[in-house]
């Protein structure tokens, strides 16, 4: 199997997944592109010109028997660019999608990315999301746009989409489940969270729960780690310096972006629980490496986490993307009180068990990959 694999957007995730997926169907041929995950407005929307026409033309009109490509390929304009790759079948690998992104996280307004979702996805033989969430956020929010646009809006396009698609998880790296025995009891519990420094992964919701911990009097270690940009919310200042504050029962730990993934998993073995703010999350692979490592899940139960973890790992306190959902100093004081649960129920020995997430390693996906890109 002959297979040109394209990451137009090519972040930490999407290249973890892309490099497992080589290592993994090591006896197929693979030629991967990428370009570097910024300036994702020219991105998105540029990377069939930056492919078409520059160096890489005569590499793309080589024969190939598959065209995989991550979401943020501009897919329809490359095959309309370089018309060879037109007969290649094609699947396009939904990591996220534009219509489930909260509004204020991006610097532009334009439809565009939302668009090209839906174009990427029609332009394909197969559609594969990471999970029911994503996809089920996709259709919906293709059918609310599409019902928006003034006129010649052909019928049926959701349920070709829809047809076309299948869920096929990220899957984790075997390494994440050569976890260690936790350490005994003689020391205060330790929470991690560990997520991208964004806006969108609830920061400000973290504050505010920490704010009611403080205030409770609620005692825990916690560590704040994950990738970390040139701008950060404010909130991440105003967590550290509430944490700096002599005798606050919050103790911080680790913070920022950890050095190494041995490092990390060490953290990760360490910790009692894995903690999520996030205001939308399509898989949650942190929350399910952290379980992996033996971290008891501490999420909302909405956005994808439903499909992980059952209902003892999950609260009513999440972000919901509705008209409705709460605000963040109520989101906060609910998360106060489940963190404030959590260090009682570690304290008495009464946690549940951590959830096992080992049907998403690569050793029982691997196959289903090879089987499902096979059938395209």
């Amino acid at each position: 199997m002959k297979v040109l694999l394209l990451s137009a957007y090519d972040a930490a995730s999407h290249k973890r997944w892309r490099e497992a997926l080589v290592a993994h169907l090591s006896d197929w041929e693979f030629t991967c592109l990428a370009l570097p995950p910024r300036y994702f407005s020219w991105r998105v929307r540029g990377n069939s010109l930056s492919w078409a026409f520059g160096p890489e033309r005569a590499l793309l009109e080589q024969p190939w028997d598959l065209l995989l490509a991550t979401s943020m390929v501009d897919l329809s304009g490359l095959r309309g660019l370089v018309p060879a790759l037109a007969r290649v079948p094609a699947a396009v690998y939904f990591h996220e999608n534009q219509f489930a992104y909260p509004e204020s996280g991006r610097e532009y307004g334009s439809v565009e990315p939302k668009l090209l979702n839906i174009y990427n996805a029609l332009a394909a033989d197969l559609v594969l999301f990471n999970s029911r969430y994503n996809r089920d956020t996709l259709l919906h929010g293709a059918q609310a746009l599409l019902g928006k646009l003034p006129d010649a809006v052909p019928p049926g396009l959701n349920e070709t989409i829809a047809a076309n698609s299948s869920i096929l998880p990220v899957p984790l790296e075997d390494t994440h489940f050569e976890r260690s025995v936790k350490a005994a009891r003689g020391r205060m519990p330790e929470v991690v969270w560990n997520h991208r420094w964004e806006f969108d992964k609830g920061p400000d919701v973290l504050l505010e729960a920490l704010r009611g911990c403080v205030a409770r009097g609620t005692r825990f270690r916690l560590h704040l780690v994950g990738e970390q940009f040139r701008r950060q919310p404010q909130a991440f200042a105003e967590i550290e310096a509430l944490l700096r504050v002599p005798g606050c029962p919050v103790v911080a730990g680790e913070w920022g972006f950890m050095p190494s993934r041995e490092a990390y998993h060490a953290l990760l073995d360490r910790c009692d629980a894995v903690l999520s703010t996030a205001r939308h999350d399509f898989q949650g692979l942190a929350l399910l490496e952290a379980a992996a490592r033996g971290c008891l899940p501490l999420a909302p139960a909405d956005l994808a986490y439903p499909e992980w973890f059952g209902k003892a790992y999950l609260a009513d306190w999440g972000f919901v993307p509705t008209p409705g959902r709460k605000g963040v100093q109520e989101e906060g004081r609910a998360l106060a009180g489940r963190l404030q649960q959590l260090v009682s129920r570690w304290h008495n020995d009464s946690l549940p068990e951590p959830p096992d997430v080992s049907d998403l390693s690569w050793q029982k996906l691997g196959h289903c990959y090879r089987q499902v890109l096979q059938s395209v």
